[in-house]
């Protein structure tokens, strides 16, 4: 049963590679793999690249390539639902894109011949992840949050929105909260790889799962310290969870 765990951002996958036994790197589709062993299962990592075309792309090469079974995407998103504040992190239930307009062909964000706005996320897969989610930053204890004047994490479980724009303005994250909301979806976060990798394990039959954690709230501030935010909270975040996760996965 090969797990794929997918990152956008090397920095967000770094801590994850070091973990692997023997890996050994192989190039398809201009993507690296690294395919090895974690704690006896068999793992491959790949970086996504940004973007919902990037991100189909790396996951189509995978899954054809690898015969993964299933598929975990790490990685960091900006906040926009109410109480989802900095250092929080989100486990996908489902996954929606709010560039998405087919109209008048097809109502506002369905997807195309699919009758659906928003793809699921595997239900056992993402309670996994919660339970390792919960567990792993738990394990973290506070005083690594007030090394870095975080509040203590909490793990929100609900939907998030891809497309393909870096959200840095307030009013463009109020107005495509209340754009959803007014459709009757209730984003959490908002990133750029998540739905496209929905959509292709949805055409693949393959169970996935996600979480991200929040670097910003997707406001003007989102740019600053990224790269700082990503290697000091998301990285060793991502290797808490992904560790709790691969022993839940190896006890179920």
């Amino acid at each position: 049963m090969t797990l794929a765990i997918m990152s956008a951002l090397l920095d967000e996958q770094r801590g994850l590679l070091a973990q692997l036994s023997q890996p050994q790197r192989v190039k398809r589709a201009g993507r690296t793999f690294w395919c090895g062993q974690w704690a006896g299962q068999d793992v491959v990592l790949v970086l996504s690249r940004v973007g919902k075309v990037a991100a189909a792309t790396t996951t189509t090469a995978l899954i054809e390539a690898f015969d993964v079974k299933n598929v975990l995407f790490t990685g960091v998103a900006g906040g926009v639902g109410h109480g989802v504040k900095v250092g929080d992190v989100v486990v996908a239930e489902a996954f929606i894109q709010h560039d998405l307009n087919s109209a008048p062909l097809f109502p506002r964000y369905e997807i195309p011949f699919y009758g659906r706005s928003a793809l699921d996320c595997d239900p056992a897969l993402s309670a996994l992840l919660l339970e390792a989610a919960q567990l792993g930053l738990a394990g973290m204890g506070d005083h690594f949050h007030r090394s870095l004047l975080l509040e203590p994490a909490k793990v929100h479980r609900g939907l998030i929105a891809s497309g393909d724009q870096f959200v840095c303005d307030p009013a463009v994250a109020a107005l495509l909260r209340a754009d959803l909301q007014a459709a009757g979806h209730e984003p959490l976060a908002v990133e750029m790889e998540g739905a496209a990798v929905a959509q292709v394990c949805h055409d693949y039959g393959l169970p996935f799962a996600a979480m991200r954690t929040i670097s910003d709230r997707a406001d003007a501030q989102a740019h600053l310290d990224f790269s700082a935010f990503v290697t000091q909270v998301a990285s060793p975040y991502a290797l808490a969870v992904v560790s709790r996760f691969i022993q839940l996965r190896s006890e179920k």
